[in-house]
Formats: C-alpha cells, sequence, structure tokens
C-alpha cells in the first residue's frame, strides 16, 4: 500500500510588536486559510493519522483548524525540530515515522518546507494545482506525496507529488 505525505505551509501570521517570532499567531486570514486546507484534504478523503508539527505557534494553530475540518483527527506529534529546519531536518523527521503509519502530515515553515516540496517531488507529475506552486511555496500552500517505499527509504526525488493548491478561504 502506498503511503500518503502532506505537506503544509503555515498560514498568514500576524507580525505584533514585541511578539517573538516563535509566538506569532494566525491572522484573520490565516484562520480561515488554515480551515480551508483541512475542507481541501476532506475533499480529497485525507485523515493523516499522524502529525508532525511545529512547535511555534502558527504552525499549531494552522494544525488544530485544519485538524478540526478532517474525518479523523491525527495524532499530533508538536516538534521544535520542524522550527527553523531546512529540508533535510525535515525529511529526518518524516524519515524516522513508524513503518505501520500509512499517512502524514507535516505542517512547518519557509524555506524549508517549500525546499523539502521540490527535493521530493520525482517530477512526473500532472496534478492540479502543482503549476501554481512553481513560483513558490507561500503560506496555507499544500502538497501531497504518495511514495511506494518505507518512511525511512524516502530520497529526494522519489515521491510521486498527487495534488497541490495554495488554500484561500
Amino acid at each position: 500500500m502506498a503511503k500518503k505525505l502532506v505537506l503544509v505551509r503555515h498560514a498568514k501570521a500576524a507580525t505584533p510588536d514585541g511578539v517573538p517570532d516563535h509566538d506569532r499567531p494566525l491572522t484573520e486570514r490565516g484562520r480561515r486559510d488554515a480551515l480551508e486546507v483541512g475542507r481541501w484534504l476532506r475533499s480529497l478523503g485525507l485523515s493523516p493519522q499522524v502529525a508532525l508539527v511545529s512547535g511555534a505557534s502558527r504552525a499549531q494553530e494552522t494544525f488544530r483548524l485544519l485538524a478540526a475540518e478532517l474525518d479523523e483527527q491525527p495524532e499530533a506529534r508538536i516538534t521544535e525540530d520542524a522550527y527553523y529546519a531546512g529540508a533535510g531536518e525535515l525529511l529526518e523527521l518524516v524519515r524516522a515515522l513508524p513503518a505501520a503509519t500509512v499517512s502524514a502530515l507535516l505542517v512547518a515553515h519557509n524555506p524549508g518546507i517549500g525546499m523539502l516540496a521540490s527535493l521530493l517531488d520525482d517530477g512526473r507529475s500532472s496534478a492540479d494545482g502543482a503549476a501554481g506552486l512553481q513560483g513558490g511555496y507561500p503560506t496555507s500552500a499544500v502538497t501531497v506525496f504518495e511514495l511506494s517505499g518505507d518512511w525511512a527509504e524516502l530520497d529526494p526525488g522519489t515521491a510521486r507529488l498527487t495534488a497541490a493548491t495554495v488554500a484561500r478561504g
């Protein structure tokens, strides 16, 4: 059975004075967009088993809102290792998932999450929405990948992009 990996860049965050980057909340638009991410995933029939979520407030808030729209709640694993992580560090988080996990969600930050999406893509996709990500990986960008091996075997260019969107609620 093919495994599914969903990559999500957190939704639009506010930049209030005096609030550290780690603690920035979502804007109203960000909250709407996060809900739309969840609705879009549900429309694809996706309810990941496990969610790896950056410890930053905006990533956790994005996850809570999108998860509320799913048919089944993923097991959330909050990790500071996803905050300011590059593509390589994010890939290692995914590779560490248990082999029995069939579907996973990763909510993190740019540039790492966008670079990971580009890195994993085997280049054979004709998925709707993929062309819209050519100019970058904006807030609320979502990519869904399918892979045939174990998580530990995930390498650059070994996952097929099956769906992509930039959710705007």
